[in-house]
């Protein structure tokens, strides 16, 4: 998958002399490689390295994407994207608003690592997805694997608003599938029905949804359950149509995620398939998550919201009343 972001920054740069790439050690690449190469194609003045800030970074990124230019901005890991949290709820997302659109930082990209890794313990494995969901005018997006990380992101690299690109990065060495090596974008805000079904339906993003797509196929082979899967693929501004539809068609519904139980994004669409779905549910909507502590180390295995408790939240909702 690093290496479909990577493709998809060289198409973004290639094509708009204006984008930049900045952050803790892009230039010969990065954390997790995704810049290899770019500094030496584009300079030292299109590709560089940032002091060790993400206030600063994404700062900057907003400066110079109201100036007009396009602005990538990398945060090595998702966990260190807090300190630059005022600029991004009180700056970047309320640019465009509070100048009635005469000025704007619809520009800037903001990528981060997210998610767990295997043993990234509690500073190198969160996901913080819902606290920028909560803020309006930044779009969030999390891909599942290499085909929707470029597309996606030069949706987002090309959209006229702030979005925050989390690329799960348990997936950059271990998700590979042959990727167009085309100019393509996915649109933004618009889930994906992977498998469907009439039973049950799972949501989910990122890396989980690999998780549900093995579950659906062992809810079909023991117990006859036909399970909907569907990749959000977009937080915010997200694609409620296609979820209310799946939902009104099965009458259950689960929302997966690796972050925390309470406020995790998942208690809004369960929050809002409550309110536009209630005459069709058949059973209580379910959230499979990570637990309400810090991230563990050695207890990883028992934090994520792996196939069997998955597995048995869908054994659930069938045996419901």
């Amino acid at each position: 998958m690093f290496q479909s972001i990577n493709n998809a920054m060289d198409i973004a740069m290639e094509k708009d002399s204006s984008a930049v790439l900045f952050g803790e050690d892009v230039a010969f690449g990065g954390v997790f490689r995704c810049s290899l190469g770019l500094q030496d194609k584009y300079g030292s003045a299109r590709v560089f390295n940032t002091p060790l800030t993400e206030q600063g970074i994404i700062g900057f990124g907003i400066g110079v994407a109201a100036a007009g230019t396009t602005a990538i901005a990398e945060i090595q890991f998702a966990d260190y994207i807090f300190p630059g949290f005022d600029q991004l709820v009180n700056e970047a997302a309320k640019y465009r608003y509070r100048s009635g659109n005469e000025y704007n930082c619809g520009g800037l990209t903001v990528r981060a690592p997210w998610g767990a890794v295997g043993h990234g313990a509690l500073y190198h494995s969160q996901s913080p997805e819902a606290f920028f969901a909560h803020c309006p005018g930044l779009k969030v997006v999390i891909p599942r694997g290499p085909t929707q990380a470029k597309g996606l992101l030069l949706s987002c690299i090309r959209d006229q608003n702030p979005c925050i690109f989390f690329e799960p990065k348990i997936l950059y060495r271990i998700a590979a599938e042959e990727v167009p090596v085309t100019d393509y974008t996915i649109p933004l805000s618009q889930a994906e029905v992977l498998r469907e079904g009439s039973d049950v339906t799972m949501i989910g993003w990122g890396t989980v949804v690999h998780v549900l797509l093995e579950v659906a196929q062992m809810a079909h082979d023991e117990l006859g359950v036909s399970c909907e899967v569907i990749d959000l693929q977009t937080i915010m501004p997200y694609d409620s149509e296609t979820i209310e539809k799946s939902v009104k068609k099965t009458g259950k519904a689960m929302v997966v995620h690796e972050a925390p139980l309470t406020q995790g994004f998942g208690a809004e669409l369960a929050a809002r398939l409550q309110e536009e779905c209630f005459l069709h549910l058949e059973a209580p909507i379910q959230r499979v998550t990570g637990w309400d502590t810090p991230f563990p180390y050695i207890y990883e295995p028992f934090y994520l919201p792996d196939k069997w408790r998955c597995f048995d939240t869908v054994k659930k909702l069938v045996d419901y009343m």
